[in-house]
């Protein structure tokens, strides 16, 4: 997390340091380290529920995540034609200011519960958890939570999401992977979207950046697709049907599965606030880890 930018304190976790909130004045009266240790475990703590609370009703918890006009939402909205019939979805959006993207969503027919970020560039657990007060979960099968776009903090919190999937649209470059390490290590599944323009930007070579992930000692599955009418979504759609097979399987073993969550983004996340391109890794990295509920 980072002193300048504004997300160390979002609209989800900033009762907890305003006024008389929990962390509001540390020990010594220097509230930065503190207080912004604090709000990550408060925030892991929320998402730690919130997955339970998933769990308990048998939703597999998906976390969108890639830079701004990636095609997240069209990602959704044709998601939502191949298999609304068959599943039940519902999504949380994360965006700044509007609910444009909600919008989209629901005129498809599906629930959709906007959240305003105002200054945070990422969600956080405490603003999932307020969103699931507004959203029913009976007879959802997965949850899509798109969260802002941005190729840097959202890779550091914990939502409560089973899954990680970064998008990586043909436009940006198939350079992303080794400019942005952090987001891509945390990504279960990378999706190259908007493939339909590769004959038209040859620059771009979908080899070349799965190459980069690799480079990364990431094995998440590096998937082509395009969500045009004649665009083919199949590996897109199976990887869901098998991530909901595996939900269902953990779930009937008492267990649960946690994404990759890098915590060794806040210090990217900082450097980059900052006009740095220095990114500093250390640490462990995120793995996966599946708990017993006990």
């Amino acid at each position: 997390m980072c002193d300048s930018c504004g997300c160390n304190i979002t609209p989800g976790n900033e009762h907890l340091v305003r006024a008389d909130g929990k962390h509001a004045k540390t020990e010594d009266g220097r509230a930065a380290v503190t207080v912004l240790q604090a709000l990550l475990s408060e925030n892991d703590h929320q998402a730690a529920h919130n997955r339970e609370h998933f769990d308990r009703r048998g939703v597999l918890a998906l976390n969108l995540m890639s830079s701004p006009g990636a095609g997240k939402t069209s990602l959704l909205e044709a998601t939502i034609e191949a298999l609304g019939q068959e599943l039940g979805i519902a999504v949380i959006e994360g965006d700044l200011e509007t609910e444009n993207d909600a919008e989209r969503i629901r005129a498809k027919g599906v629930p959709a519960i906007q959240i305003a970020t105002g200054s945070a560039c990422h969600l956080d657990a405490h603003m999932v958890h307020d969103a699931l007060h507004r959203l029913d979960l009976s007879g959802v099968d997965i949850l899509f939570i798109e969260n802002v776009g941005n190729l840097v903090c959202p890779a550091s919190f914990d939502l409560g999401q089973h899954r990680n999937v970064t998008l990586l649209s043909v436009p940006e470059g198939d350079d992303k992977p080794a400019k942005y390490p952090v987001m891509f290590r945390a990504a279960d599944l990378v999706l190259c979207t908007k493939a339909d323009l590769l004959p038209h930007m040859p620059e771009f070579q979908p080899e070349r950046a799965e190459g980069y992930l690799r480079n990364l000692a990431s094995a998440a599955p590096f998937e082509i697709l395009s969500t045009r009418p004649d665009g083919d979504l199949s590996p897109w759609i199976q990887w869901l049907r098998d991530e909901l097979h595996a939900q269902r399987a953990r779930l009937e073993l008492g267990r649960t599965i946690r994404p990759n969550i890098q915590k060794d983004g806040e210090r990217q996340h900082a450097a980059s606030t900052q006009g740095t391109h220095e990114h500093h890794h250390h640490g462990q990295h995120g793995h996966h880890h599946a708990h017993s509920h006990g």
